[in-house]
């Protein structure tokens, strides 16, 4: 039986109007990605178009709404982390029949550059600096590739390239209508 969307899997002429029945970003969610892909170019773009719009609209709501709770609750879940004698975390409490939850994470950042000072005071008198620290290495990509030949043949069995996930936009062509 032939699917929803093979009715627009023939469709060519980018001027001839969709028909009222074609999909739209509310429909996305209920179809299979393979019906979807099966879709003519000029409504996936339209799609993408409309979709991409719409997180647009919807990341500008959530800053405002999320602009408005902390203009209404910072301050009580200040005073209420204060009470608890606490910085940062987690607190709650009751306005009219709800619970706020004020979550206040803890964002800890270290001076490199101390850190590995203190590596080398805590080695220079016999100590083990893993016993206290976590020590990461790094290789920037752009040095990487910077470095010569013989440099990076080196450092190739320690190196391990990942993708990230694939992103695809469709743009009309340059010149087309």
């Amino acid at each position: 039986m032939p699917g929803f969307l093979d009715h627009f899997a023939n469709h060519g002429d980018p001027f001839m109007p969709y028909p009222e029945n074609a999909p739209t970003p509310d429909d996305l969610p209920g179809l299979d990605p393979s019906e979807i892909a099966r879709l003519p170019v000029d409504l996936l773009a339209i799609l993408e178009r409309e979709v991409d719009e719409r997180l647009k609209q919807a990341k500008a709501a959530k800053a405002r709404l999320d602009g408005a709770l902390t203009i209404r609750y910072a301050t009580r879940a200040a005073e209420e982390r204060q009470a608890a004698g606490k910085d940062t975390g987690t607190v709650r409490f009751d306005d009219g029949d709800f619970t706020v939850v004020a979550d206040l994470p803890k964002r800890v950042e270290w001076d490199q550059g101390q850190l590995a000072a203190m590596v080398a005071r805590i080695r220079a008198a016999g100590d083990d600096p893993a016993q206290y620290v976590d020590v990461t290495y790094r290789v920037p990509e752009r040095k990487y590739a910077a470095w010569p030949e013989a440099i990076r043949k080196g450092f190739e069995p320690a190196r391990t390239v990942k993708t990230g996930a694939l992103k695809i936009a469709i743009l009309p062509r340059e010149g087309a209508q």
